[in-house]
């Protein structure tokens, strides 16, 4: 049987690793829910079923649960009402140690006074496996992660990506059901980040096990994510892959937490134009595409006001006023090079002042604003009515939402 992956450059020691390394692990969380002592719940009503070899991100700000419904798989926190079963087995009441499943932890949770080797070693000595079992999964592991090098090292003379790849080797040794892990990159630099995401990716292909990570960074959950579950709040919001997400957020919440930079968000009007649809924001008319028309319409959704919502990258850059563009004006103009991001202000209908965040190509800039565009400039931007996203004032629910 083999795992789909075939590894290059690191010698048949590592592809045995993979090879042997196919545990078999669905996930069913059913009604889930977790209440502190003074009826505080933090975890409301978690439902979400997770299929063998699924890479799932909770994602969310801090508070919102994902923490929290982590530890309650790990069995680190008591479940206070629902079923959570690993495979068949139902393991609510099953210790941490019995569930075959491995957590990587944001602080790396290493012994100090261990070298690597000896870290990534323990468990297995606890468990009284063989000494050239446990030598075996030690160096494979550590071939896989590329510390081979490190370990005779202590932690204390190791960088912080060196340290959470010991600490993800210490987890790939004990071959889990699942892997668990919380916000793990959270303690390094932007750069290290970038790379140790790239790794994990890369760390999924070569065991292809169950991974439940925990995050609050939204681009670590697009990218690493088959799908996603954005949290708030202790609900669950939507879950979905995240293309999905980004494209049809179900709310304002999803809609202003996926994406860089944020959506930008109008208070506008839905009125009936012309047998269909079309929005009144900002002093402009804005035309909706034929397909969101017919949804509406399918819907009966009648004139009401709503909040639209647009992605920066979504904003076209006009070069005067017009019936179907928005008048601006600039506070900060940010040259990225191949792009700028304009900051500006502008007036919604009500005559409140909105902030607004335009990522325009330079390409589609006139000549006399590529180098950047003074403050306090008027400028006007229009969108495509393709890629507007309604939602309901009061409810704050996508209009085309099920």
């Amino acid at each position: 049987m083999s795992t789909g992956y075939t590894p290059r450059g690191r010698g048949y020691a590592a592809e045995a690793a993979c090879l042997r390394f196919i545990a078999m692990a669905t996930l069913s969380l059913k009604g889930i829910k977790k209440i502190y002592d003074g009826g505080v719940t933090a975890v409301h009503d978690f439902n979400l079923e997770i299929a063998d070899k699924e890479f799932i991100v909770l994602v969310g700000p801090s508070g919102c649960g994902k923490s929290t419904t982590l530890r309650m798989v790990a069995g680190l926190e008591e479940i206070s009402e629902g079923e959570l079963y690993i495979g068949s087995k139902l393991v609510n009441n099953v210790e941490p140690k019995d569930r075959d499943i491995a957590m990587v932890f944001q602080s790396y949770a290493l012994y100090p006074h261990m070298t690597v080797y000896e870290n990534m070693a323990f468990a297995l000595k606890l468990r009284k496996l063989p000494k050239d079992e446990i030598d075996r999964r030690v160096k494979e592991a550590a071939e896989i992660l590329d510390i081979t090098q490190y370990l005779e090292r202590k932690p204390k003379a190791l960088s912080g990506g060196q340290r959470q790849r010991v600490a993800i080797g210490r987890a790939i040794v004990r071959e889990p059901q699942v892997f668990l892990m919380d916000e793990p990159l959270s303690n390094l630099d932007a750069k290290l980040r970038n790379q140790m995401r790239a790794e994990i990716i890369k760390l999924r292909q070569r065991i292809d096990t169950t991974f439940i990570y925990v995050t609050h960074d939204q681009t670590e959950a697009m990218t690493l994510g088959d799908r996603i579950v954005i949290m708030k709040d202790g609900f669950i919001q939507q879950i979905g892959t995240p293309q999905e997400v980004f494209d049809n957020p179900v709310n304002v919440f999803v809609a202003g937490f996926i994406g860089m930079p944020q959506m930008n968000f109008f208070n506008a009007r839905l009125v009936k134009s012309g047998g269909g649809y079309a929005v009144k924001v900002a002093g402009a008319t804005m035309e909706i595409s034929e397909k969101i028309q017919k949804q509406l319409a399918a819907k009966n959704v009648p004139e009401k006001d709503i909040v639209l919502g647009i992605r920066p990258v979504h904003v076209s850059f006009a070069e005067g006023a017009g019936a179907h563009t928005i008048a601006a004006r600039v506070d900060v103009s940010e040259m990225m090079g191949s792009e700028i991001h304009l900051h500006v202000t502008a007036k919604e209908d009500n005559g409140a002042e909105k902030d607004v965040v335009l990522v325009v190509s330079t390409t589609d800039l006139p000549e006399s604003f590529r180098a950047g565009i003074p403050y306090g400039t008027t400028i006007h931007f229009t969108f495509p009515g393709e890629l507007v996203h309604l939602f309901d004032k009061e409810t704050e629910r996508n209009l085309l939402a099920d």
